[in-house]
């Protein structure tokens, strides 16, 4: 994959995104969004196809995104209201757009897909730029499981269906904490990859992130539902605010 672009996981998938991870809490993950949020515009990061900002534009909210994928926005705008949010193509990393907000948010993992340390941390600074006063930035990402690589290396089945076979393989770096997968489709007519490259990071290790950006953590959550965040959780949903000045 040397020729891997932040928006080569949204184009390839976008057909499928929605149908693969239905099982996403999206009305728990609207609702405590919503409650954070106020009556302010929100930016979300990574709004792909609209499986969050949607449901907050129906409780009331303001929504503006940012993604790299023009086929991910594409899937977003055929959806009732997906017409009516504004979204820029561009840089997870940069945050170029206009405006503050009383809240910035990125979801399913996906502050991972910047694939290094530095990346992060960029994209941490610019959203603390973005944050009116009393901003919050929520992170919703997995906590990482080594086990689950045999050798730097894992190989799971992850759907049957009718005419179709869903595999992972993946190949696990832990020098640079990145995973190369293929998310493989095989049918009677043959096989379809879908690629997909993430840099994962602790919870803590995102805390000093926040930090470096100016802000600190002021809630972690096992779930969108609130449950106490664990030694046992599997993920995490981190509410980042901007540290007031000395």
């Amino acid at each position: 994959m040397n020729d891997w672009e932040a928006s080569t996981y949204g184009d390839m998938i976008a057909d499928k995104y929605d149908e693969w991870y239905s099982s996403f809490d999206v009305e728990a993950a609207a609702d405590c969004l919503a409650e954070l949020a106020g009556t302010n515009p929100v930016l979300e990061l990574a709004i792909g196809t609209g499986r969050v900002a949607l449901p907050l534009v129906r409780r009331g909210i303001e929504v503006h995104g940012i993604d790299a994928s023009e086929a991910m926005v594409a899937k977003l705008r055929e959806k009732p209201d997906g017409d009516g949010i504004t979204v820029t193509i561009g840089d997870l990393r940069d945050v170029e757009v206009e405006g503050s907000f009383s809240l910035v948010f990125i979801v399913f993992n996906t502050i991972f897909c910047l694939l290094t340390q530095d990346e992060q941390i960029r994209c941490f600074k610019n959203v603390a730029k973005k944050l009116s006063a009393g901003g919050l930035f929520v992170v919703e990402a997995f906590v990482p499981d080594l086990s689950r690589f045999d050798r730097f290396q894992r190989l799971a089945v992850e759907g049957i269906d009718d005419g179709a076979v869903r595999i992972e393989a993946s190949k696990h770096d832990p020098a640079k904490q990145q995973v190369e997968s293929r998310h493989i489709v095989l049918t009677e007519a043959g096989a379809k990859f879908y690629p997909l490259r993430i840099r994962y990071a602790w919870p803590s290790e995102l805390d000093l992130m926040a930090r470096l950006a100016g802000m600190r953590l002021r809630d972690r959550w096992g779930s969108w539902r609130r449950d106490p965040f664990t030694s046992m959780s599997t993920t995490h949903i981190s509410v980042y605010e901007r540290a007031p000045t000395p």
